[in-house]
């Protein structure tokens, strides 16, 4: 599967942006998808996940509240809606699909290019 981000840019702190991730080459029925984050300096982390038998979704505890991931099958799409946002949410963005279909963020095999968020204070 291929993936493309985007909906990044620069945003004044407590405002929101949406990011969406277009897959191609597969369909998303079976594959769990997530969104990864890397802030400068730091190691890419994943933030939030969303499974595709359950459709239970999972959020890292400095997201949650704020941050909604969604997916549409139909589409191919999953989008990370981003409120609120803090300076600390200033990264670069990436979406992720695991073909084992779980929300272990270690197993995650196909990403995309990666989208630039930055919050100013």
């Amino acid at each position: 599967v291929q993936l493309q981000a985007s909906g990044g840019g620069l945003v004044q702190a407590g405002g929101s942006l949406t990011l969406s991730c277009v897959a191609s080459g597969s369909k998303l029925d079976w594959l769990a998808t997530a969104w990864f984050r890397q802030a400068p300096g730091k190691e890419r982390e994943g933030i939030s996940c969303a499974n595709p038998s359950t459709m239970r979704t999972y959020y890292q505890d400095s997201v949650k509240g704020r941050f909604t991931i969604s997916r549409d099958n139909a589409k191919g799409t999953v989008t990370l809606q981003m409120n609120r946002l803090k300076p600390e949410d200033t990264a670069v963005y990436y979406c992720a699909t695991a073909k084992n279909g779980w929300c272990d963020y270690n197993l995650f095999d196909s990403w995309g290019q990666g989208t630039l968020v930055t919050v100013s204070s």
